[in-house]
């Protein structure tokens, strides 16, 4: 087995099959995760239950709340784009279930169908987010938590993204568990539960506003931090082969999913992993 790094962020695995994965091999994968935040493999040949059961291996599976479910195995939320739709999901920087009180640990995603072309995945560092912050910044947000929510994207107001994209239903629902979900509240900066490096956690689609500053502070202060993440050189672009397996933490990166393979399906199968609360 091979660990390899990638420019910008994540390694790349190769030389395992992790259907069968031994003790050494698995724990060499869980410290790659924890250094990393997000570890890609190769040339796999899951079925579902293999999917579940390599997820098991690192904790409790998450039943997503919003996203359509695998007709037989309800752990696994299909992460699809028809041919005649417009609109995917995740096509935005954002990191998974931050709206709620303990974030879901990661994401384990499988290829299942792919187009011709398109639909790469980025994925963003926060450990190198954070480390590339300028001291005063790094000194400015140390102690301050931010709003998290999944009403506005998930939820029934008129504002719901997904509600204003017609076309993602069926593959999106369940507005009325975001209307009940109550906001959470998370720090700026978290010390990762795995690795203890800090990581900068906040992100585009789920965090509302810096808890105790006013609307106009807060959205000037989390521009400038989006902006600081969102830099080039923090993130890499993986590319989708059959055969393929991302798996990424939600307290150590953020993620992008591309949607320029419009006319194709694109079909992924993703199985999340509870998390813990952050400090």
């Amino acid at each position: 087995m091979q660990i390899t790094s990638l420019e910008g962020a994540g390694a790349e695995i190769t030389g395992v099959d992790i259907r069968h994965l031994s003790g050494a091999e698995f724990a060499a994968i869980r410290q790659a995760y924890a250094d990393h935040g997000v570890i890609f493999f190769r040339d796999q040949s899951l079925s579902e239950d293999d999917h579940i059961a390599f997820a098991r291996r690192f904790g409790p599976i998450n039943i997503n709340r919003f996203f359509l479910a695998h007709e037989r195995y309800p752990e696994i939320a299909l992460v699809l784009k028809e041919k005649e739709q417009k609109t995917n999901i995740g096509g935005g920087w954002h990191t998974d279930h931050s709206y709620d009180a303990e974030p879901a640990m990661g994401s384990v995603l499988v290829a299942r169908q792919l187009p011709d072309a398109g639909g790469d995945t980025w994925f963003a560092s926060m450990y190198t987010a954070y480390d590339t912050l300028d001291a005063a910044t790094k000194e400015e947000i140390a102690g301050l938590r931010a709003v998290h929510s999944a009403k506005h994207i998930f939820g029934s107001a008129q504002n719901n993204f997904y509600k204003a994209n017609e076309d993602t239903g069926g593959r999106i629902g369940n507005t009325a568990a975001a209307d009940v979900l109550e906001d959470v509240t998370h720090p700026v900066v978290i010390t990762h539960p795995l690795s203890g490096r800090k990581a900068l956690y906040v992100n585009p689609a789920f965090t509302t506003k810096i808890a105790g500053y006013s609307e106009e502070a807060s959205s000037a202060l989390l521009m400038r931090l989006y902006a600081h993440a969102m830099k080039p050189d923090h993130a890499h672009r993986f590319k989708w082969r059959d055969g393929s397996v991302a798996f990424w933490d939600n307290r150590a990166t953020w993620h992008w999913a591309m949607n320029d393979y419009h006319g194709e399906r694109r079909l992924m199968h993703r199985i999340t992993i509870e998390g813990c609360a952050l400090n």
